[in-house]
């Protein structure tokens, strides 16, 4: 994002939070076709795979809720961007070889 963006989004916009990546977000002060138009500024490199679940349902008008950055379940996990071309990518060679490390027998039933 270039400076002249992100200087007429801190001019025209209220600053509505930022999530646990660094990201912030922004939304019009004055709306536009009956909607606040709402913005983000990423932290590093602009990848929208970096947005959380909960922002992306009020970057995309599915709530008007903010997220609760605070609250997170047992059985949820941490939001991993998309790995796609780093050394963190899932591989299935990679996989095969890790699981062939141990004795695994499949189950057989008895005849």
């Amino acid at each position: 994002m270039d400076i002249i963006s992100k200087i007429s989004i801190k001019l025209f916009c209220n600053k509505i939070g930022a999530d646990e990546f660094g990201n912030q977000y922004f939304e019009a002060k004055k709306a536009r076709n009956s909607k606040k138009r709402r913005y983000i500024i990423y932290n590093g490199i602009a990848e929208p795979s970096k947005v959380p679940a909960s922002w992306h349902g009020w970057l995309h008008y599915t709530s008007d809720d903010l997220p609760d950055n605070l609250h997170h379940h047992l059985w949820q996990k941490i939001h991993l961007p998309n790995l796609t071309g780093t050394k963190f990518a899932y591989s299935p060679l990679q996989y095969k070889l890790e699981h062939k490390k141990h004795n695994y027998l499949p189950w057989q039933p008895n005849k």
